[in-house]
């Protein structure tokens, strides 16, 4: 798991968080291979995406040209690289709760029908679901923030979701590297699309740049000020540089561990449909550098045993141990595995991006699929989380949760203390 150096920019030490917990190869692999064979709502599941929508009863309420269009994005949706462009939250990159977010727009008549995709509200520990469900411009409806947020306009950014548009990551990221990570190139472009959008030919945009601080672009001048009116906001996704496009300059990750989409249009010669890089599977024993040679650890009848020590020499080495404190590493590593685990915070991490079946495959690859779990840590907070999924029920993005209104906690305050304020960075 990356760790953060007080030279490093958090930006990207969020989004390699954010790659390797909660969008993992393996989701991307397995959402790749459902979307390109069709079945998008298989694909939606593999990337933990919930379809609260009825193709039937909105063909009925909005007409077939409506549906068949929806229809036709949905094929296209490619519901991984949606979860990767969500906007987050720091520290630890958790998607940002209580989201509606646009991402397309269906005209009919006077009032736009939009296709959102929305994030549960902090309190209902949902486990980092996404919900797709259509926004007729009602304003009631369980969720408690329905109406799309005028920052976050993937239906300006549909690159970011829609397969067929991928290719466009190229043209809406060339901009260059600027210090605090602004895409400050591309602002009167992405300025033009926004006003051409909202029926206007010219005008200024306000620009979001941390805090409460803003700057205002004119699109007719291609100038930035810091005086003005501040209609419309330009989006997130058009004010910062792409994750893909910083962690690649920085020379934090390999073009073989992009969602294949964006390697596709990033770097030349690459698939859309190559497969990403993961890690190497650990279901075999395990090899270890063991005083100069590789040695195998592999799960003997439920036991993590060194393979290529036999037991006097473990016998003897564990004595040693005990005498001089510095313990075979064969050993050292058995010991860490049942007393206090190395893939604990691994383990942790996965399942606060609600990744519990990547957290399961952690510890299976660790003590093996057949072992029974020691008490220690790394039980307790698989018990932990466990009992928080069951406390409060599968809380669909858009559909509402088990609790009532007088059970569900002060949005304000936690046990008598506020509560605290989380950086956005998307």
């Amino acid at each position: 798991m990356p760790h953060s150096t007080p030279n490093e920019d958090p930006r990207l030490t969020l989004w390699l968080r954010v790659r390797e917990f909660a969008v993992p190869p393996s989701m991307i692999e397995s959402a790749t291979a459902r979307r390109t064979t069709g079945d998008w709502a298989a694909a939606c599941a593999a990337a933990h995406v919930d379809v609260d929508l009825n193709l039937r009863h909105i063909a009925r309420l909005h007409g077939q040209e409506l549906a068949t269009h929806l229809r036709t994005d949905l094929r296209h949706l490619a519901p991984d690289l949606l979860r990767w462009h969500m906007p987050r939250i720091a520290p630890n990159g958790l998607i940002r709760p209580g989201l509606t977010l646009s991402l397309a727009r269906y005209h009919e008549r006077d009032n736009p029908v939009h296709l959102v995709a929305r994030t549960p509200p902090a309190w209902a520990d949902a486990g980092q679901r996404i919900s797709l469900a259509l926004w007729d411009g009602s304003r009631s409806g369980p969720h408690p923030h329905p109406h799309p947020h005028r920052r976050f306009r993937l239906d300006l950014h549909r690159h970011l979701w829609d397969a067929r548009r991928a290719g466009e990551l190229r043209t809406r990221s060339e901009t260059a590297p600027h210090a605090r990570g602004w895409a400050v190139d591309r602002w009167p472009a992405e300025a033009r699309l926004l006003l051409r959008a909202d029926g206007q030919d010219g005008g200024t945009v306000a620009v979001r740049v941390g805090g409460r601080r803003q700057v205002i672009v004119d699109v007719d001048a291609s100038r930035v000020g810091n005086e003005g009116p501040a209609p419309p906001i330009l989006p997130d996704a058009a004010t910062w540089v792409l994750p893909d496009l910083a962690l690649l300059r920085a020379g934090l990750i390999e073009a073989d561990r992009l969602h294949p989409l964006v390697a596709a249009a990033l770097v030349p010669g690459r698939s859309p449909e190559a497969r990403p890089h993961g890690h190497q599977s650990e279901n075999g024993p395990r090899m270890v550098e063991c005083r100069g040679a590789q040695h195998r650890i592999a799960l003997v009848n439920g036991v993590l045993v060194a393979l290529d020590h036999d037991a006097t020499e473990i016998r003897r080495e564990k004595l040693l141990a005990e005498l001089t404190g510095t313990p075979l590493p064969c050993l050292q590593l058995i010991e860490e595995a049942h007393r206090s685990p190395e893939c604990l915070l691994d383990v942790r991490a996965r399942l606060e991006h609600g990744d519990a079946a990547g957290a399961q495959a952690t510890v299976d690859g660790l003590l093996g699929p057949g072992a029974r779990l020691p008490e220690g840590a790394l039980r307790d907070v698989l018990e932990e989380a466990a009992l928080r999924r069951i406390d409060h029920g599968l809380f669909r993005a858009g559909l509402g949760s088990e609790l009532g209104p007088a059970e569900r906690p002060d949005r304000r305050s936690r046990k008598g203390r506020e509560r605290p304020r989380h950086a956005t960075f998307r």
